[in-house]
């Protein structure tokens, strides 16, 4: 018979299981605020932490593409555990960390289609053509109706938090200056208006998964 995750699997035209997922590693509760948790620059938005709540937190650390595991993994957490302890949504908290090679998953569609994303991740799309949409995004052209809870989106609007690595943010910076002829902060500029709208950019990827275990979330490797 097959499963949601098979089929998951399937529609994302996966021809290996996802990587084992990882230990996790020891988390204590929050501490109490001190001078150190209140940010001394307006330049990264840390509103994220004060937005996380309930007793069961945790962060979901993808370094590579993974065909979007990280996501799957996260709503899978979210709704298990409500399926076990009748949790209620306003007592859990997810973060997903995408970093380093998993940069591309937090752009858009556009951003896809124009690089040629999907042919440099080998993502093909239910026609069995290279993608040219964000596979985990909730449109029409690359999420399925059946798995609307799994895209970026939906999980943001369920509560979910979603953080960019700058450091590898850099790359995407660097097509668009190097293709278009832009200055830095014009290159900038353009490759944040193909950032999916709601996803925060933190200093590294290594900060923010850091950050959320600081804030009480259980740490696992998802990709």
């Amino acid at each position: 018979m097959a499963t949601p995750r098979r089929d998951f699997l399937g529609w994302l035209g996966a021809s290996t299981a996802f990587a084992a997922v990882g230990m996790p590693l020891p988390s204590s509760s929050r501490a109490p605020a001190t001078p150190r948790d209140v940010p001394i620059t307006s330049d990264w938005d840390m509103s994220w932490v004060d937005r996380l709540h309930g007793k069961y937190r945790a962060v979901f650390d993808s370094p590579q593409v993974d065909e979007g595991s990280a996501l799957f993994r996260a709503v899978m957490w979210r709704d298990q555990t409500k399926t076990v302890y009748g949790t209620d949504p306003t007592d859990m908290s997810a973060v997903i960390v995408f970093r380093h090679a998993a940069i591309p998953l937090v752009m858009n569609d556009a951003y896809w289609a124009r690089f040629k994303i999907g042919k440099e991740l080998k993502f093909k799309d239910r026609k069995g053509k290279w993608s040219a949409a964000n596979p985990i995004r909730a449109t029409e052209a690359a999420t399925p109706a059946q798995w609307a809870d799994y895209s970026l989106e939906r999980f943001m609007a369920q509560g979910g938090t979603v953080l960019g690595c700058n450091v590898a943010f850099g790359e995407v910076v660097y097509r668009f200056r190097t293709e278009d002829k832009l200055s830095k902060e014009d290159a900038l500029a353009r490759a944040k208006e193909h950032l999916i709208p709601g996803v925060i950019l933190q200093p590294s990827g290594v900060f923010a998964a850091l950050r959320a275990q600081e804030a009480g979330c259980k740490y696992i490797m998802a990709s």
